[in-house]
This record gives structure tokens, C-alpha cells and sequence, in this order.
């Protein structure tokens, strides 16, 4: 269902203005403690029911709503479907391109979906059409510099977590943990193998993005290695009820807080046939005071994915340029 994107085309750089947005001040305001959105990891070994778990904690956190599964595992996330009252949409992704998860982010914002769960993240990193492909891609086209590969991967790799983390919901994704083996001794005295979750498949230290990360064994125990939650903190939990064990306690601490600004209405400000140059600068401020300049958002008139940010930013000097 994903649509492959067109090769990158290259113009001359227009010149604009765009200090004024670029060039804002350093402003320090007091700090206040909002109603935040739930941004949760869960990594696993094969087998340990990381899809399961995360599908349960999605559903906690939607309040018994539709969310959307943004689902790379051929199905397996559909096969949960009606269980204690699951119930969501799916998107089946088939290669992935890191910039394709943003465009499907951005539909999903533009759905109203309240939670979205990436089942699993590890293939944007290295499967096909991932970072890592795109990185030797590029690396093909520059006679195998490594540099050089990066330099195109990893804006691609950055756009995609800053759509994670500034999507307008409850964002849950699962990851595959490197596997290793190793021998413990048994209830019995004997050595057995059993199967320990390593670093995720993802980049280096990208479980530091999110509020919450959780580890998952074989027996299906989830381990706490992250949380910002006190209520959670270093939770080890056999068997766990997503909803119950871990969204009911993370909703109550992330919904102690002061009301936060609906992104449906900062859109509204900037598509608005009323806009000006003035006012959208303005709204930039705004938004890039609460961090969401990132927001994923599709363009209006393209329909191509794009930040809330970079819109602003693109409309506003447009209509600049027009005065």
C-alpha cells in the first residue's frame, strides 16, 4: 500500500529570506508541567510477545478507541484483532523507506488517530529500503564513500524519529533485540540455553527518545529499563496486561498536568485563507515554544508529507515574497 518515492531532484537554491524564522530569540519561560502524549519502545527476542504487549498498551492509551497500526510484520499484528476488545486500522508496509513511515505518521495525524503503533521499528532501520539500505545506496552513487552515505542517511534516519516524537497522540513502537545464547542453570541444577534480548535493531541509543522503554524475554516477562513515570520505574512484570500494567498507570501521570494546545487548531492558523506574513511568524514561534515544529503533517496542496514547521515557514515567506 506504501507508494515508492521519486528520486530526489535538485534546484537552484531560491533566494529567500528566511532569517526571521531561522534567526528567533532565546526566550526562557517558567517552567510548567502539561499533559503530555506517551511515547513507549518495547524490544524484544523473537517469540517474547512484544506485539501483543504493545498492541494492549496502544489500546490502554486510545481509551477504547480505533488506533492505527502501522504494521511491517506481514499480519501478525491482525491476528490479535477483537481480543479483550481490540480493535484498530492497519497500514501493511512492505518496503521501508524511513521517509515513507513519515508520510504514513502524517496520514495518521491527519486521521485523528488518538494512538499509533509502529510494529516493528527495527525494519525502517534494516530492512528493505531502510536506513541502512539508503545509506548504501547513496554510498553507490559516490563511489563507495561512506560519508557520504551517511551525509543523505542520516537526515532521512533524524526526520523520521522527530516525526515519532512530535506525532499529535500516543505513539508505541516495537523493536527486534540482537539475540544472544547463553547458559543458566535450571530449577534442576542443569545448564540450559535460553535466549537473552540484546540492543535493539535500530540506531545506537535511539531507545533515549522515548519516555518509556521496555524489555521482553522469552517467558514473556516485561522489564522496565526506562522510564520517566516514577509509578513504572524498574517494573518487572510476568505475563503483563498492556493496558492495565503499564498505559493505565502511564496515562494517569501523563494527564497530570495542565491542558495542552490542539495541534488541529495550529493547523487551522496556518492553512487559513486569513493568514499573513506577520501572523504566521508568529504561530512559528509559537509552535516551535512547545517543540513541534516537527509535527507530521501533509501538505495541503501536494498531499506529500511535511513538518508542521517547515509548512509554516514555507507559506509564510511565500506570502512575503508575493507583498
Amino acid at each position: 500500500m506504501n507508494q515508492q518515492l521519486g528520486q530526489p531532484v535538485r534546484v537552484g537554491r531560491q533566494q529567500q529570506n528566511t532569517d526571521e524564522y531561522d534567526d528567533g530569540a532565546f526566550i526562557f519561560r517558567p517552567a510548567t508541567k502539561d499533559k503530555a502524549k506517551a511515547r513507549v519502545a518495547v524490544q524484544g527476542v523473537s517469540g517474547s510477545g512484544k506485539t501483543w504487549t504493545g498492541l494492549s498498551i496502544a489500546h490502554g492509551l486510545a481509551e477504547g478507541q480505533r488506533f492505527a497500526v502501522i504494521d511491517t510484520e506481514r499480519g501478525a499484528a491482525s491476528l490479535y484483532v477483537g481480543i479483550n476488545g481490540i480493535q484498530f486500522d492497519v497500514l501493511q508496509m512492505h518496503r521501508y523507506d524511513p521517509r515513507d513511515l513519515v508520510k504514513a505518521l502524517a496520514a495518521a495525524a491527519q486521521a485523528g488517530y488518538p494512538a499509533v503503533k509502529i510494529d516493528s521499528l527495527s525494519h525502517f532501520w534494516k530492512g528493505t529500503d531502510g536506513t541502512l539500505e539508503q545509506v548504501d545506496k547513496a554510498k553507490s552513487r559516490y563511489g563507495g564513500n561512506s560519508f557520504a552515505g551517511w551525509k543523505e542517511g542520516t537526515p532521512m534516519q533524524n526526520d523520521m524519529i522527530d516525526a515519532l516524537l512530535s506525532y499529535p497522540g500516543h505513539v508505541v513502537v516495537t523493536m527486534r533485540s540482537h539475540t544472544e545464547w547463553v547458559l543458566q542453570e535450571n530449577e534442576r541444577g542443569k545448564k540450559e540455553p535460553v535466549a537473552m534480548g540484546m540492543r535493539a535493531e535500530q540506531r545506537k541509543g535511539v531507545e533515549y527518545e522515548f519516555g518509556l522503554v521496555c524489555s521482553m524475554d522469552i517467558n514473556n516477562t516485561l522489564t522496565v529499563v526506562k522510564s520517566r513515570c516514577p509509578a513504572l520505574h524498574k517494573k518487572v512484570i510476568k505475563e503483563p496486561n498492556g493496558a492495565i500494567d503499564i498505559a493505565k498507570p502511564l496515562l494517569d501521570w501523563l494527564n497530570d498536568g495542565a491542558e495542552t494546545v490542539d495541534t488541529s487548531a495550529w493547523i487551522d492558523a496556518a492553512t487559513g485563507d486569513d493568514a499573513t506574513p506577520d501572523s504566521l511568524l508568529a504561530l512559528y514561534r509559537e509552535v516551535e515554544s512547545h517543540g513541534a515544529l516537527a509535527t507530521p503533517f501533509l501538505h495541503p496542496k501536494t498531499g506529500q508529507p511535511t513538518s508542521l514547521g517547515a509548512f509554516i515557514k514555507e507559506r509564510g515567506t511565500a506570502l512575503k515574497n508575493a507583498a
